[in-house]
């Protein structure tokens, strides 16, 4: 796939349709952030804990943002004094923090992402059941290869 095949589909075509993507999408939370009084990262701490399968802690924030332990308690003091958040002590140990995205903060980004999840509907609408399955593999691949490149070391 890395070869220029001349059909929209090398690895150069590739890199530039998700850098566009990432791009909006990108330009999309700035505008969320900037008409809720939020820095970028707090939108950044919202996803994760929105994406999370279960309430996460701080320090996985912390991990999953790459951020210091005095960052995302800044982080998380906004979003908690905003009214997004609320952090809820572990009932079997007292120590643990579980991050809970509010209700109502919760439908308050639903209002303003609504028109980009209309869009994303009719961008899926245009393909088949078979596509769809397969722009899924890729993007969970991408994401496979992303986690791969964020713990492996840094070379020159």
């Amino acid at each position: 796939m890395s070869g220029d095949r001349g059909d929209g589909t090398d690895l150069q075509s590739f890199a530039v349709r998700l850098r566009r993507m990432t791009a909006e999408f990108n330009r999309i939370a700035h505008e969320f952030a900037n008409e809720h009084g939020l820095h970028t990262t707090d939108v950044q701490a919202l996803i994760k804990i929105f994406d999370a399968p279960a309430p996460i802690t701080p320090s996985r924030l912390r991990q999953e943002l790459n951020l210091t332990s005095g960052a995302v308690t800044a982080c998380l003091d906004r979003l908690e004094r905003a009214g997004h958040i609320r952090r809820v002590r572990d009932a079997h140990d007292r120590r643990v923090v579980h991050l809970h995205y509010l209700d109502a903060a919760k439908e308050l980004a639903g209002a303003f992402f609504r028109p980009l999840g209309r869009s994303t509907d009719n961008a899926l609408r245009r393909f088949g059941p078979e596509e769809l399955r397969t722009v899924a593999a890729f993007l969970d691949a991408m994401n496979e290869e992303l986690d791969l490149l964020r713990d492996a070391p840094r070379s020159p």
